[in-house]
Formats: structure tokens, sequence, C-alpha cells
């Protein structure tokens, strides 16, 4: 009856699992994802339950509940045999997942057995009669999943890393993923040109209370390289492979370790080891196409290039680049690098292509958008040859105010073309009021007014320059 799901429906909405955690399916590319997750069934087996019952969600959203189930049914015994002291605390969240994929079967008696099971083991643990605060693991667990959706879910997933940790403060697993989501949380804030967090205290202490864990070591490594402490950071990073030498999510790190730190032939020699044990990975593919894209660059700076090798290392870098962007189509950076490996290559159409389907999508963020409009300035500039173009797209990149890494490339080639133009001995109007508006975009309202008189007094009937005088005069 229709009131028996309504209340049924209640019930399952109270559920902490992953169907009422709010992971939305169009945050995430769920193929690659469940690449991802079933390479990571394969590398650590023992502590996996979690995995196979964020695996059981992704199927449900791939709509095979079957599938969904035998995972479940995975999870169960993995805990039976690692915890069995724990069954009760451990198989919440797979209990909840039960409850929720049978409802979805239309299989109402067993969704409701499941539901009862959580209470009843609810009641046993809850200090609170209700049984409404969850447990610690469950919110590990839960951070674990919100960190695998993306960049968009980070802040939740430390706040649930926070409310784990209040329970228990030495726990290694809490602190890992603590030290975890707050690297990958200043990762994100430096691409977007904010100010960094103090992950660095988490990831010593995450790697002093979970010494086998050389993900956690290889990421504490590459933040004492960004601190400029490489030297330490290399030993991190030494450590890490000598004890897990095949686990390529701990070489990937290394990988782009070496790779920052210019040794590149190293670092490809690490990526094709990790890709041989993870062959679709395409985070892997994008570093090593990062790592050819380097190598090209340095050899262009040359004064005698080797041709022949660089036109096969720009095949290369396409092949890869083109691997993870057919795999991870909401990834801008690695459609940009594609465009621009095929602007090396001279395949100009191709080039375009990409950038205009690029141009127009219409849920980048202001960073992606910024990063966009400075690639496609630098394609117009270098390759097209056009200044005009490559000014205007720049300045689309200033004209959104969010200060990033992107905004400040913007920032820095307009003025630097604009400079060139200058010493070329170009007196024009349009230089100096198209650098009045760089200046008024960054903020520098003495600076600009200075070019618009300049621009003013080359073409005294422009009345655009007048009112943007007039109102920077209005506005000090």
């Amino acid at each position: 009856s229709t009131t028996y799901k309504d209340s049924l429906r209640t019930s399952l909405l109270q559920l902490q699992c992953h169907f009422t955690w709010t992971l939305l399916k169009q945050d995430v590319d769920l193929d690659a994802l469940e690449e991802t997750i079933v390479d990571h069934i394969k590398f650590f087996p023992e502590s996996n339950f979690e995995f196979h019952n964020l695996l059981s969600y992704v199927c449900h959203l791939n709509n095979s509940n079957e599938e969904a189930l035998r995972n479940l049914q995975k999870a169960e015994e993995i805990v039976q045999k690692y915890h069995p002291d724990e069954i009760d605390r451990r198989s919440l969240v797979t209990w909840g997942n039960y409850a929720w994929i049978y409802y979805h079967m239309e299989r109402y008696e067993e969704a409701q057995t499941y539901v009862s099971k959580v209470e009843n083991s609810c009641k046993k643990f809850s200090s609170t009669a209700d049984g409404k605060t969850p447990l610690p693991e469950v919110y590990a667990e839960q951070g674990w999943a919100l960190l695998s959706f993306g960049g968009k879910y980070f802040e939740r997933a430390k706040h649930c890393f926070e409310n784990a940790l209040k329970h228990e403060p030495n726990n290694p697993d809490f602190n890992a993923g603590y030290a975890t989501v707050l690297y990958r949380l200043e990762d994100f804030a430096f691409r977007c040109g904010d100010d960094i967090s103090p992950s660095i205290e988490a990831l010593k202490r995450a790697v002093e209370l979970k010494p086998d864990d050389t993900c956690v070591m290889a990421l504490l490594a590459l933040k004492l390289q960004d601190l400029k402490q490489v030297d330490e950071g290399e030993r991190y990073i030494e450590e890490a492979v000598q004890k897990t030498p095949d686990l390529p999510y701990c070489l990937r790190y290394a990988a782009k370790f070496y790779r920052r730190k210019g040794d590149t032939w190293k670092a490809v020699k690490i990526l094709e080891k990790a890709l041989a044990l993870t062959p679709n990975s395409g985070f892997l593919h994008h570093q090593l196409g990062l790592c050819y894209r380097e190598k090209i660059f340095q050899w262009k700076n040359t004064s005698n290039p080797p041709q022949d090798n660089m036109e096969r290392l720009i095949e290369l870098a396409i092949s890869h680049f083109k691997f993870m962007a057919d795999q991870k189509p909401k990834f801008i950076a690695v459609h940009t690098d594609l465009a621009s490996m095929y602007a090396l290559s001279k395949r100009y159409e191709e080039a375009e292509k990409i950038f205009q389907e690029l141009l127009q999508r219409n849920n980048l963020t202001c960073h992606e958008k910024q990063d966009l409009y400075f690639n496609y300035g630098n394609f117009q500039q270098l390759h097209m040859k056009s200044e005009s173009k490559a000014i205007e797209y720049y300045i689309e990149g200033l004209k959104i105010k969010k200060e990033s890494f992107g905004r400040r490339k913007c920032s820095k080639a307009v003025q630097s073309l604009l400079r060139q133009k200058f010493e070329r001995g170009s007196r024009d109007a349009t230089y100096f009021g198209t650098l009045g508006l760089v200046h008024k975009l960054n903020g520098q309202k003495q600076k600009a007014i200075e070019c618009y008189k300049k621009a003013i007094d080359l073409d005294h009937s422009n009345e655009e320059y007048q009112s943007a005088l007039c109102e920077l005069q209005l506005s000090i």
C-alpha cells in the first residue's frame, strides 16, 4: 500500500549510507569512477569493504542493481573475515545500501528487514536513544565517498573526517583521510589562486600514526616539495617507493614528484611501471603526457632541437592526452593540453575544434574559464598570429574578477603583448585604451586613468575612453 511505501521511505531517509549522502551522478564520470574503485579493491584487499559499498552505489547509478547486491555480499564477507568482533558496527552502511537497493527493486519486505537491522544496531551503540548520531567509522566512510566524487565535495569530506576525529583523535585511518582531504583542498585552492591551508601538520601526523600508508607518505613528500623542502620530500618518496614498489597510487605520486623536480625521464620510467599495473588509469596517461610536453619544451628552447624526437614525443603526448580526454570529458585541463599539442603539431583545425567546444560549455567554474581564455589567447597569439584575438581572450579572463593562477597568467600575457606592440613603435590610441582597461580590471585605478588620458590625446572623439575615464575619476 502507498502508506506502507511512504513510511518505509521515511525510514530509509534516516539511514546513513551512500543513498542519503547526496552524491550526484552528474558530478562524476561513472565509468571512470567504477574503474578506479575496482583498481582500489585489487590493490587494497584487506580494507576494502567500504570500496565494495561505494561500488554498489555506483552500480545502482549505472542501473545494475543485481551487480550492486553482489558487491554488498562481498562487503559482508570481508567484514566477517577481517572484523568478526565488530560485524554490526562495520555493516551499517552496507545494510543501509541493501535497504535502498531492495526498495528500488520494489522488494519492500527485504528493504524493511535491513532498515530494522540498522535501527536495532544503532540502538545498541548509541548513548542517545534515537541512534541518530553516526558512528565515527560511518563519518569516515562518508568522507572517503565524498572525496571520490570530486572537488565540489571536498569541504563536506573535511567535515566528515573532523567529526570522526572528535570521537577518536588518534585513529590512524581517520587521520590519513583528514590529511588527504586537506591536501586535496589545498591543491584545489592553489589552482584557484586562494590561500594555502595547513595540511603539512596533518600529513606529518598521519604518517607518524600510519607509517605503512605510503600514499599519505607520498602526499607529504609533495607538500614538502611545494614548501621548497625538496631533499626531505625526496627521502619520504624513496621510502614510500621502497615499501610498496608495486602500488600504482604511490608510484603516480612519486612520478609527479620527479616530474616537478625536473627529472623527467625518471618520472616517465615510474609512470610506465604504474601504467603496466593499471593500464586504464586516466591520471597516469595525463601525467605521461605532461612529462613528454615538458621534454618537448626543454628541447624547443635549445639551439638545435632533435626534430624527429620532438615529433615522436608530440605524437606520444597527443595519444596520452587523448586517452584521458575521452575518459574524463569534464576535466577541462586535459582538453586544453590536448588542443595545445595539436597546435604544436600544426593540426590547427583539430585544436580550434576542441577550443570551440570548450568555449560553448556553460557549466565551467571561474578558474576553468580563466584557464581556458588564457590557453585560447595563447593559441591565437602563437599559432594563429592574431594579436587582436589573443588580447580579446586574455581580457575575457581578466573580466572574471575571481583571483586565480589563470587570471594572473592572462594579466601577464596581455601586458607583455601590449608592451611588445609599444616597443615596435605602435603609438595607437587603442594600445593605451586597452592597457587602461587592463589596469582598470586589475583595480589599478591611477594607472588606468593615465592610460585613458593618453588614449584620448591620440583619439579625441572616442566616447568609450571618455566615459571610462569619467567613471574612474568619479570612483576615486
